[in-house]
């Protein structure tokens, strides 16, 4: 599953032309550096929204019933990463972005109830090898234009062949309406 961010012409930097901020050769190295890294990141995505199936089918079974009524997943585009970069005023060194930009793997949860969305943030935090980096709630405190939704930034360890990489993943937890 997929979901993307409108980048309609209300996007603010719809119309950034990215060839004005960075060289082509550095456009290349980060399409190349993407390529390599969005592995990484797609691996992250999928121990997140097992971990969350696994929660929701586990509840069901006990309680009859479903917390989740849907996940939806994404990694950041090469042009949202280098939109990001530049709003922010990052340096092109892509272990730098890596360490900064902490939502390039994002995971949607939807749930029907308010109450389901604190419910699968406590059990994911519970989990012994997710550590969270960061949590704002706009549920208890919305945003200016009524936007409401739990966010979780949390690090999940992801097993490669060499090596275990901690990644963060972006969680958006929140209700259909």
């Amino acid at each position: 599953m997929s979901y993307h961010k409108n980048t309609g012409n209300n996007d603010k930097f719809s119309n950034i032309d990215i060839e004005n901020y960075f060289t082509k050769d550095q456009l290349e190295g980060l399409m190349f550096e993407y390529a390599k890294i969005n592995k990484n990141y797609q691996s992250a995505i999928k121990e997140v929204t097992t971990k969350l199936e696994i929660l929701d089918g586990d509840f069901q079974l006990r309680h009859m019933h479903n917390p989740i009524h849907s996940i939806g997943s994404r990694v950041k585009s090469p042009e949202s990463i280098a939109e990001k970069i530049v709003r922010k005023g990052l340096s092109m060194d892509l272990r730098d972005v890596s360490k900064s930009l902490l939502d390039i793997a994002g995971v949607r949860v939807i749930c029907n109830y308010i109450e389901d969305i604190y419910l699968i943030a406590g059990l994911l935090k519970g989990q012994s090898d997710i550590r969270t980096i960061r949590e704002v709630d706009y549920i208890k405190n919305p945003k200016e234009n009524g936007y409401r939704s739990l966010h979780l930034i949390i690090a999940v360890p992801v097993f490669f062949v060499d090596r275990v990489e901690e990644i963060p993943v972006e969680v958006q937890i929140r209700t259909i309406a």
